[in-house]
């Protein structure tokens, strides 16, 4: 299992041809200690796991690894369904001015035609994040302020993974010195 920077694996996910509407993700409080849980999958990608934590209100820190190569059936019901709770997406920031004025015009048009036509809040979800282009996107169970019952499951699921990653998180807080307060 390799730990790598929660960054360079949301890059790994921005970065593969898959079905971007295939994701689905679990997040909430940490089991102990600051910070958030959150384990996320596709089908033909498989499960990852990240804690993060807020160093600062400018800046998140944390970890990841990947912990199954696919979802299979032990998986797919831990992980929420398109009709559940709400939603998540990855983005990755336009290449340069250009395409960043072409995002643009597609997200104009996009909710100018879902707000001339009938049309679901699953299809303009996801016809907004095909007009800027996130690469990942999908249902999410989030828990603001406590832990859904599947993050519990997830965890206990990939319970190695969950320990190592905390043991490397706390590291991570300890150099911070995030446990201090301000004299």
């Amino acid at each position: 299992m390799r730990v790598r920077d929660w960054k360079d694996i949301l890059a790994d996910v921005s970065s593969d041809s898959t079905e971007q509407a295939g994701w689905r993700a679990v997040a909430g409080q940490r089991r102990t200690g600051v910070g958030e849980d959150l384990y996320f999958g596709h089908p033909s990608q498989g499960v990852y796991h990240l804690k993060t934590y807020a160093k600062n209100p400018y800046e998140v820190k944390g970890i990841g690894t990947q912990v199954a190569r696919k979802v299979d059936g032990d998986l797919d019901s831990l992980l929420p369904t398109d009709d559940e709770g709400g939603r998540f997406a990855v983005q990755s920031p336009p290449e340069d001015e250009d395409h960043a004025k072409t995002m643009a015009t597609r997200l104009q048009e996009t909710v100018r035609v879902h707000s001339e036509t009938p049309t679901s809040p699953e299809d303009f979800f996801e016809d907004l994040m095909e007009a800027i282009e996130s690469p990942a996107f999908g249902p999410m169970e989030y828990e603001l302020s406590d832990r859904p019952d599947r993050l519990d499951a997830l965890s206990s699921t990939f319970e190695e993974s969950e320990e190592l990653l905390n043991a490397e998180l706390d590291d991570l807080i300890d150099d911070d010195e995030i446990g201090r307060g301000f004299a």
